[in-house]
């Protein structure tokens, strides 16, 4: 990860570059700790959706259908929603790597609980647990990512940890899916993602930090567009931030009041409700849909599903450093095209086809158009708008916004795929896209460019 947070003279003197030298290993260290802890979440995240076709199968006698399994993943999703509020206070409140490790801690045990259930009562409430305790790990991530890194990286920094999830989310379903390929069973890949998850766990909790602070380093200048604008500096000062760092924790009023008064964070929460909305609900239901419609195995259909993250790693890089170092902060601009592009997308996966290589090859443009946009959202402007002092926050309430919309979509699009087809659930996915390019260019002609991401403040040389 580049790094240049501190401002140094012409002649760096030999103790200003051994300050420099540790503090970019100690940012290589958490980037690469942090990077590996949340693609480990995905292990118990996306492992329902690569088992859904063998539950359907073991426990339709016992009426778990589409629709049912459908409202299960929703439940999740609303606690996961409810979830991120809390701990996104808690996570600037308790710290941010504490909650980080917490949440892994919360989500093996709810795993191990999940793979020994024997019905669809225990599955709703093992796999609300399960979403409740994750709620804690991307607020943890956007924390302990505000106190290492300055504000000019925060959109490739945030772009190589979005990658995370994506990676998580791919070598979740191709290694379950092999998993399942060699007979494990879907209990038997429920124990296996739960043990991986505590392993590393534990090597996050050995080895990182929650801020330069705790390793005797200077803090990092914060985001100068936060909505803190009574304890962030114009510059984004190191000083200001520093003290913000080792403040007492802040007050609820004072970390919720800044952003319900700010009318672009309103904005941002619609395009979290569609964007997060269209992302969950995609990325459950395409094992399902390739099963069904393109008619592969269940396993073949988990290892191809991973072709929708995968291709969201690209557009994640890449829409990271454009929104950087091309657009200077105007991120607003890359969400609007891509949502706008997702429709036509959609639309052409609600049609009837005969084989598998058009689903698949709109599966991979789904994953560059929608995630790397996506991942802006409570990742780069979350930071952007809390800076250190209430980053956990922001990417909270905008992750419980956007979740909030994935608990309709993914009870809706399972709704529709039992008893419409895909076809119109695929219909009702391109029309939420379409609402949302909408907010997306209500948004963008409320950026000013000349008013926060300036050449003065963003460093246009970087």
């Amino acid at each position: 990860m580049d790094s240049t947070l501190l401002p140094t003279q012409d002649a760096p003197t030999q103790a200003q570059a051994a300050v420099s030298a540790r503090l970019r290993h100690w940012q290589w260290r958490t980037g690469l700790g942090l990077g590996v802890g949340y693609a480990a979440y995905y292990l118990c995240r996306s492992n329902l959706g690569v088992v859904a076709p063998l539950l359907i199968r073991e426990f339709g006698g016992r009426g778990l259908n589409k629709e049912v399994l459908g409202e299960i993943a929703s439940v999740g999703v609303l606690c996961y929603a409810a979830g991120k509020v809390v701990n996104g206070v808690l996570g600037d409140v308790l710290g941010g790597l504490r909650i980080f490790l917490l949440g892994m801690v919360g989500a093996v045990l709810a795993t191990v609980a999940f793979g020994l259930g024997q019905g669809v009562a225990v599955f709703f409430v093992t796999w609300a647990a399960n979403r409740l305790v994750q709620s804690m790990g991307w607020a943890g991530l956007v924390k302990t990512t505000a106190n290492w890194f300055a504000y000019q990286q925060y959109g490739r920094v945030m772009g190589l940890l979005s990658l995370s999830y994506l990676v998580g989310d791919v070598l979740a379903k191709l290694v379950l899916g092999r998993l399942l390929g060699l007979g494990l069973g879907w209990r038997g890949v429920f124990m296996s993602a739960a043990a991986v998850l505590a392993a590393v766990a534990l090597l996050d909790w050995l080895l990182l930090r929650g801020g330069p602070e705790h390793v005797g380093l200077p803090a990092p200048p914060s985001s100068p567009a936060t909505v803190f604008v009574e304890t962030a500096s114009p510059g984004g000062g190191a000083a200001a931030d520093a003290a913000a760092a080792v403040a007492a924790p802040p007050a609820l009023g004072t970390l919720l009041g800044p952003y319900f008064r700010s009318p672009s964070f309103r904005l941002l929460l619609g395009l979290s409700f569609g964007l997060t909305a269209l992302r969950e609900a995609f990325g459950f239901w395409v094992p399902t849909y390739l099963v069904e419609a393109a008619h592969l195995s269940e396993g073949a259909a988990a290892q191809w599903s991973a072709l929708y993250p995968a291709c969201g790693m690209v557009s994640t890089l890449g829409a990271g450093y454009v929104s950087d170092t091309w657009l200077r902060g105007q991120r607003g601009l890359l969400i609007l095209g891509a949502s706008a592009g997702l429709v036509p997308v959609l639309l052409l996966m609600s049609w009837p086809v005969s084989s598998s290589l058009l689903p698949l090859l709109l599966i991979g443009l789904t994953g560059l158009l929608l995630l790397g946009p996506y991942s802006f959202l409570a990742g780069a402007m979350a930071l952007d708008v809390g800076g250190r002092r209430g980053a956990a926050t922001a990417a909270g309430l905008l992750d419980a916004v956007g979740y909030g919309g994935s608990t309709l979509a993914l009870w809706g699009t399972g709704r529709l795929a039992e008893h419409q087809g895909w076809s119109g659930a695929f219909g009702a996915l391109a029309a939420l896209a379409a609402v949302t390019a909408g907010a997306a260019l209500v948004y963008c002609r409320r950026q000013r460019l000349s008013e926060t991401w300036d050449c003065e403040t963003w460093d246009c040389e970087t």
